[in-house]
């Protein structure tokens, strides 16, 4: 293992987080996609025509050009084949969330990179789920249910499609009216944003934010829970946090206690950057996180 990956991965990451605060965002939704899915092996990295990367679900994904910028100066600094593109995406992950006023923890190293990655694979949740539906995807891949209503927190520094909320704007269960747990101040904001009439690719590309308070500068708060709260949550799956005991107690210790939000989406992080990881002779170290080393079309 490289002594300084850490260093070299912090460095890369507030070199580009200056640039672009919405890395944050970016980064931990790589990492969920990844993890969530057969564990976390670096496969949402890999290309071709029927990859995880191109499921559905993963459509609007970004920040690869910025693991793959930290991928070549670690093969530079630290040797080729040292450091997985696995371990990088934890790292990044991790260092970006900081940056954005998180507190930081370990990330054990020595991932593998996996071999396969398959879009029929991917079966993450739409942002439109219950949040029964919700729970029972979160406990089926080993995490429980503060794990859920913590990283549901993530959500303080993201954004969401207007399709995904539009049923809670217009029609909410097919009532023809909005949904009912909406706040209307936040309801009347939502529908200048996302209309009534709007067209298939205006549906898939408007985007709203999930705290429209912060909006573009991505700054970690628990301002997520306070909306929740208050009838302020954008997507449903937030705002029926209150509709369970324990996730509404969560929901209101969050909303009181930044610092214990704070601590607790570090931990939920980390336990799921840990799911299903390969070590020892189970995947390898890719030397482009786009190919597996044996479809590597850059090795000789």
């Amino acid at each position: 293992m490289c002594v300084n990956v850490e260093a070299y991965v912090k460095h890369q990451v507030k070199v580009y987080w200056s640039k672009d605060h919405s890395l944050t965002a970016k980064l931990v939704k790589l990492l969920y996609a990844d993890c969530m899915v057969n564990g976390c092996d670096a496969s949402i990295l890999l290309d071709g025509p029927q990859t995880e990367k191109n499921a559905p679900q993963n459509a609007g994904l970004g920040a690869f050009i910025i693991i793959d910028k930290i991928k070549t100066v670690l093969e530079d600094r630290c040797g080729p084949g040292v450091v997985s593109c696995s371990d990088i995406l934890n790292l990044a992950a991790r260092d970006a969330l900081h940056l954005a006023g998180a507190p930081s923890y370990p990330v054990l190293l020595g991932r593998k990179d996996g071999l396969e990655s398959k879009a029929a694979w991917v079966d993450l949740p739409s942002p439109s789920i219950s949040w029964e539906a919700g729970l029972a995807y979160f406990q089926s891949k080993g995490l429980d249910v503060q794990d859920f209503a913590t990283l549901l927190g993530a959500h303080t520094m993201g954004r969401t499609h207007c399709n995904y909320i539009r049923d809670r704007l217009y029609n909410f269960n097919n009532t023809g009216k909005p949904d009912p747990t909406m706040g209307k101040s936040l309801l009347d904001k939502l529908r200048q944003q996302c209309p009534k009439t709007m067209n298939k690719s205006q549906e898939q590309n408007q985007t709203v934010f999930l705290t429209p308070k912060y909006g573009p500068s991505y700054k970690f708060t628990n301002a997520y829970y306070t909306n929740v709260i208050s009838h302020k949550a954008v997507l449903g799956v937030d705002q029926q946090l209150l509709f369970n005991y324990d996730t509404n107690q969560l929901a209101l210790e969050y909303a009181g206690s930044f610092e214990q939000f704070r601590k607790e989406i570090s931990l939920s992080i980390s336990r799921m950057g840990a799911l299903k990881v390969l070590t020892g002779n189970k995947g390898e170290i890719r030397r482009n996180c786009h190919f597996t080393n044996k479809n590597n079309p850059y090795i000789k």
